[in-house]
C-alpha cells in the first residue's frame, strides 16, 4: 500500500515537472516555429504550424549583419567572465577563508546592489563611459558586464570555497606555498566544479543582458541583445525576422546549457553533500 501511494506520488510529480517544462519552453518554441514563418503568415494569428520557410534567416545574415553581433556576444561575455574570476577568486578565497566580523555584512551589500533597479544609475554611468570615452566600445562594456555580475560570482565562489578545508591550505603554507601559489596552484584545483560552475553562470547572465548593452552601444560593441531590438521600428515589430533573430540569439547559450549541464548541475550541488 506504502508503495503504491510513494508510485503515485512519484508519476504525479513526474506529470508536473513535465507541465511545468512545457509551459516554461512553450514562448521558445513558439519563437522558434515563427522564425519559419513569413512575416504576412507571422502576424495573421497564433499557429503551430509553420511554413518552413527560411526567408526570415536568410534576411538576417544577409541584410542584418549578424555575424558581428554575435562575436561581439562571443567576446563581452567571455571577457567579462575571466575579469570577473580574476577579481572573485581572490575575495572569495579572503572572505571565505580570513572572515572578519563584517565579512557577512560586505557579502549582504554586496547582493543588495543587484536589487537596485538599473535605471537609477543609467545617467551617471552614461556620463561615465562617455566621458572616458567608453560608450559603444567592447573594452567599457566588458568592465560593464564584469561588475554588474560580479557580487553573483563572488557569492557563488564564497559558498563553494567555504566547503573546502581549511587545514589544507595551511598544509600548503607550511610547505612554502606562497599566497599565489596557494589561490592558483591549491584552491583553485580543488574548486574546478564550483568555479565552472560560476563561469558558465556568468556567461548566461552576460549573453542576456540587455539594459545596459542597449544602452550603452549602438554598432561597434553591439551584442545580440542590442541586435534584437533593432528589429523594433516606427512602422512595427517584424515579427518573424525578431523571432529567427531570437532564435539565433539564444541557440548557442542552449546548445552549450545542454552539452554543460552535468558540469553544471555538479558544480552547483558541489559541497552539498559531505
Amino acid at each position: 500500500m506504502a508503495r503504491s501511494v510513494t508510485n503515485r506520488h512519484k508519476t504525479i510529480a513526474t506529470i508536473a515537472a513535465w507541465v511545468v517544462a512545457l509551459v516554461i519552453f512553450f514562448p521558445i518554441l513558439y519563437t522558434i516555429i515563427t522564425s519559419f514563418k513569413s512575416e504576412q503568415e507571422a502576424i495573421q494569428g497564433f499557429s503551430l504550424i509553420p511554413s518552413g520557410t527560411l526567408e526570415s534567416y536568410s534576411e538576417v545574415q544577409s541584410q542584418y549583419n549578424y555575424f558581428k553581433p554575435f562575436m561581439n556576444s562571443v567576446i563581452l561575455s567571455l571577457g567579462s567572465t575571466v575579469l570577473a574570476l580574476v577579481v572573485a577568486i581572490p575575495a572569495a578565497w579572503s572572505m571565505a577563508f580570513s572572515p572578519t566580523k563584517r565579512t557577512k555584512d560586505v557579502l549582504m551589500w554586496m547582493l543588495s546592489t543587484k536589487m537596485m533597479p538599473a535605471v537609477a544609475v543609467l545617467f551617471p554611468i552614461y556620463l561615465i563611459f562617455r566621458n572616458l570615452g567608453l560608450l559603444d566600445s567592447r573594452i567599457g562594456m566588458t568592465v560593464m558586464l564584469m561588475l554588474i555580475n560580479l557580487p553573483i560570482v563572488i557569492w557563488m565562489l564564497y559558498t563553494y570555497f567555504r566547503e573546502i578545508p581549511g587545514e589544507i591550505l595551511e598544509a600548503a603554507r607550511m610547505d612554502g606555498a606562497t599566497l599565489w601559489g596557494e589561490i592558483i596552484y591549491v584552491l583553485t584545483p580543488m574548486a574546478v566544479p564550483g568555479i565552472a560552475s560560476t563561469m558558465l553562470l556568468n556567461i548566461i547572465l552576460a549573453w542576456n543582458e540587455a539594459f545596459w548593452t542597449i544602452r550603452l552601444t549602438t554598432t561597434n560593441a553591439a551584442p545580440l541583445t542590442a541586435f534584437i531590438s533593432s528589429f523594433s521600428s516606427p512602422q512595427g515589430l517584424f515579427w518573424a525576422k525578431l523571432s529567427a533573430a531570437s532564435t539565433l540569439a539564444i541557440a548557442p547559450i542552449l546548445i552549450m546549457g545542454w552539452f554543460s549541464q552535468k558540469q553544471l548541475v555538479r558544480g552547483l550541488t558541489f559541497g552539498a553533500v559531505k
